[in-house]
């Protein structure tokens, strides 16, 4: 059973990775290092998480400690909308190697797809609360991000939350050097994406499947939200299985040759959410899981929603 997606370059993600978004100061250095200990190789990052330097003393330690090599490690970050800019492409690359500790990414990924205009805050707004959006598109950032393969910086780049729509911009843009090896989007039974996804693998283009539970701990969650993991079908499917309906959920992107970052700084959760290569789902029990889908996001961004850039008003 594959344990790893491999992608155009021939490099090999390990299909299932931990995330690091939400995970707080104090507690994602932790989880990191649990982690690595119970098997982990995967590991995915963004300048925007504000986490960055205790991640990288994580894996310093780690690699002091000689429990892993930095070249079994695949990590991956992320370029904020605020840097499209030429100059601040690097910089920004450059501060997430130091503050990872680290000589070179595996994988940089364009976090979103709308430039925002650039300047100290992550989420510049008018007086009104709207955002301040750049006229430096993700094509111009693009180019900036091929430097650093070139210089050895990233090993490849992505993108992340791309519609069908701007993937063909940028595969069509004249002078590409580098493709996108991968598209890093939402992906649940409630989210299965199946057209982007179809259209991705066509393109030669990877899937990693963030918020696989459909990221209950948001902090934006209404009462009235679906959940995932309270579905009374899929916790028959796990028991079926001795397994939790969080593993059920991890299994089904496994099993679509989809990358998943799980993210949780508890220990268990951590470790529970790794044990997911000793069960096999049915083709009638993915069958159900897909029933689920109603193309309900987590994560809409709706506040990108005016702007020329913003992805998810496409199908897909």
């Amino acid at each position: 059973m594959a344990t790893f997606v491999e992608l155009s370059t021939g490099a090999k993600m390990p299909i299932v990775g931990l995330g690091t978004w939400k995970s707080s100061a104090g507690l994602v250095k932790e989880a990191v290092k649990t982690a690595i200990d119970v098997g982990y190789r995967h590991f995915d990052c963004a300048y925007v998480y504000m986490n960055e330097s205790e991640v990288g003393e994580a894996i310093q330690e780690k690699i002091q400690e000689k429990v892993v090599k930095r070249e079994d490690l695949f990590i991956v970050g992320k370029l904020w909308s605020t840097f499209f800019e030429r100059p601040l492409v690097k910089q920004a690359c450059q501060k997430t190697l130091k503050d990872l500790k680290l000589d070179y990414l595996d994988i940089y990924l364009i976090h979103w797809p709308q430039g925002l205009q650039p300047g100290s805050e992550l989420y510049p707004q008018d007086q009104k609360g709207n955002f301040l959006v750049s006229k430096t598109t993700f094509l111009d950032a693009w180019e900036a991000m091929e430097e650093l393969v070139d210089e050895g910086l990233v090993k490849a780049l992505g993108v992340s939350n791309f519609n069908h729509f701007q993937i063909e911009r940028l595969l069509n843009k004249p002078g590409l050097k580098h493709k996108p090896v991968t598209n890093q989007i939402e992906c649940h039974p409630y989210l299965t994406q199946e057209k982007l996804i179809s259209y991705c693998q066509s393109r030669g283009i990877a899937i990693t499947g963030y918020s696989p539970m459909g990221s209950p701990d948001r902090p934006w969650a209404k009462p009235e939200d679906p959940s995932l993991l309270d579905e009374p079908k899929i916790k028959e499917i796990a028991t079926k299985h001795k397994k939790t309906s969080a593993q059920v959920l991890i299994r089904f992107h496994i099993q679509r040759n989809v990358s998943t970052i799980p993210q949780s700084v508890l220990a268990h959760q951590i470790a529970e959410n790794f044990q997911v290569f000793d069960f096999q789902l049915s083709d009638k029990e993915m069958e159900t899981l897909f029933s689920f889908n109603r193309n309900w996001r987590s994560l809409a961004m709706t506040e990108g929603a005016p702007f020329e850039d913003y992805p998810f008003t496409a199908e897909y």
